[in-house]
């Protein structure tokens, strides 16, 4: 396999490596029920995942829904246990640490979650969820708490007045931007953001995405972002991996991915996104792929894509494709795709109706 994908620019931009994650596995096992609870399975959420985010750079995570994002997300950010595979945070190795341990990288690492109504607590007013950070790590007491979840407010547009309010009295907006404050209350160098706009109405997810950005601006964060919308992904990332069934398709710099996908999938999910221009619809190729996404519990031997891919053939069953350029692309961009696609090309089927 090729090296870790770096969402460091090519060209030498931001000012070194913050986090890198090598051949992350995370399988959770699957038991029967009855009186004894054997183990029976396992579900491959994560397969062998490796990256690498530079400071200050966003890299974008796409892919449909149980393909293994979150659960990434989390073994990154040390809430789930890695069952194989590294962390490596600044230099610290910080996988699988015990809980007092990881308690001064969990001041750097931050999460915002998807759900902004099932994120935060609705018994608890505003100020108190903001101000756990500093009760939990003890850098702040009393009115010094206060002011500095007012200023934390008002950072992210919210009116510092509202500090005694319940979470129920703010908008699906507002509470996001509560989560973003208190993400942000510890200064972090890392912020996960697992699909923090897809709750919200598009005006809303603009303005979102606006304070993400000047966030970054002012405090260097570095993002990991996760995401369903793939323009969403393109609008704020530098670099853009692209997940299924728990492996990496293709990686790599924002343009080149999008403007010329190699792997399948790839050029599929590319085709299914919404194009603002009229014109640019009517010429686009849809690719439809038939079937569904085979189990994570017991997934398709060689390519995990091969059973829905148009351009599968008998070795793609057989062999697990690395991840590395392919002829005619860029250094960068990286592909796990025995016949990737070339340029201009027609993918003649909509998939595959049975396995290879």
């Amino acid at each position: 396999m090729s090296g870790p994908l770096s969402a460091v620019p090519a060209d030498g931009g931001g000012s070194g490596e913050l986090l890198r994650v090598e051949n992350l596995v995370k399988y959770f096992p699957v038991r029967s029920t009855g009186m004894v609870r054997r183990t029976i399975g396992q579900v491959q959420a994560v397969d062998g995942v490796s990256l690498t985010i530079g400071r200050g750079q966003t890299l974008g995570l796409v892919g449909e829904t149980g393909c293994g994002k979150s659960t990434l997300a989390r073994c990154i950010a040390g809430l789930i246990p890695v069952t194989s595979g590294t962390v490596t945070f600044e230099g610290h190795d910080i996988t699988n640490l015990p809980r007092r341990a990881m308690r001064p990288f969990r001041r750097e690492i931050q999460m915002i979650f998807q759900d902004p109504y099932g994120s935060l607590n609705p018994r608890r007013r505003v100020g108190a969820i903001i101000g756990d950070p500093f009760a939990i790590h003890k850098t702040a007491t009393g009115n010094e708490r206060k002011r500095a979840v007012q200023e934390l407010m008002e950072r992210v547009g919210l009116n510092p007045e509202h500090y005694n309010r319940f979470p129920a009295e703010f908008s699906g907006g507002q509470r996001q931007r509560i989560g973003v404050a208190r993400a942000l209350a510890l200064r972090p160098k890392l912020i996960i953001c697992d699909e923090p706009v897809s709750a919200l109405d598009v005006s809303i997810q603009a303005q979102v995405l606006n304070l993400l950005a000047d966030l970054q601006d002012d405090f260097g964060l570095s993002y990991l972002f996760i995401a369903h919308d793939l323009e969403v992904v393109r609008h704020v990332s530098d670099s853009v991996i692209v997940m299924y069934l728990g492996r990496i398709a293709e990686a790599g710099p924002k343009d080149p991915v999008y403007d010329t996908p190699r792997h399948p999938y790839t050029a599929a999910l590319l085709s299914a996104s919404p194009a603002a221009d009229p014109e640019s619809a009517a010429s686009r190729q849809r690719i439809i792929l038939t079937g569904d996404v085979p189990s994570p519990i017991n997934p398709p031997s060689g390519c995990r894509f091969h059973p829905r891919c148009p351009k599968a053939q008998e070795l793609c069953s057989q062999s697990v494709p690395e991840l590395e350029p392919k002829s005619g692309g860029e250094p960068t961009h990286l592909t796990a795709c025995h016949y990737p696609v070339q340029a201009g090309e027609i993918l003649a089927s909509t998939g595959r109706r049975e396995p290879v």
